[in-house]
């Protein structure tokens, strides 16, 4: 049980990483999906992967 707690911890905080590092077209976007990510840690992690990555392309 330990290491999943390991691996949760590690994709979040490489989610948090790859929003802070990502490229975006507005200035709100970046500071809106780190909030999304902070305050909703797996829901915001499963929306940032399946919806904001398409964004930042």
């Amino acid at each position: 049980m330990f290491g999943l707690g390991i691996v949760g911890l590690a994709i979040y905080a490489y989610t948090i990483y790859d929003v802070i590092t990502s490229k975006f077209g507005g200035p709100n976007d970046r500071i809106v999906w780190i909030l999304v990510v902070l305050f909703l840690p797996l829901l915001g992690t499963i929306l940032w992967f399946v919806f904001g990555k398409k964004s930042t392309l």
